[in-house]
């Protein structure tokens, strides 16, 4: 899906998603990544969602937001408290929402001035001729 360009293009804004990657300020991104307002996106070493651990949210904090927005992937998914202890523990909220829930919500709350950051776990692709 594509979304509209606003007035705030001066900050890294989702201009588009589906179910392979994203597109932050019309870029195309197809691993997980973390957006800021005011920050290039950068590269999030998450694969899968089963793979995120404590050390993966700390990367997060260094940022100091007020809030954090986790794109989980096409379905909802919640993690465990303790994986978002050290955010808790500082107040910073954790919102989990399917990815393209999340990056409308960033959008939402960037455009309204809040120190917000998207954390999205994108899967990458099977090979082909893999089998699960």
């Amino acid at each position: 899906m594509k979304l509209h360009a606003s007035s705030t293009q001066q900050y890294q804004t989702v201009t588009g998603y589906d179910e392979s990657g994203v597109e932050v300020n019309a870029e195309r991104y197809n691993y997980s990544l973390i957006v800021m307002p005011e920050m290039a996106p950068r590269a999030w070493p998450v694969a899968a969602f089963e793979d995120l651990t404590a050390a993966h949210f700390e990367q997060i904090l260094a940022d100091a937001p007020d809030v954090v927005i986790l794109g989980t992937g096409a379905r909802q998914r919640f993690v465990h408290p303790k994986l978002t202890a050290a955010l808790t523990m500082r107040r910073i909220g954790v919102d989990c929402m399917d990815t393209q829930a999340a990056c409308r919500t960033y959008n939402i709350l960037m455009g309204e001035g809040r120190k917000v950051t998207l954390a999205l776990v994108i899967a990458a692709p099977l090979a082909a001729g893999s089998a699960d």
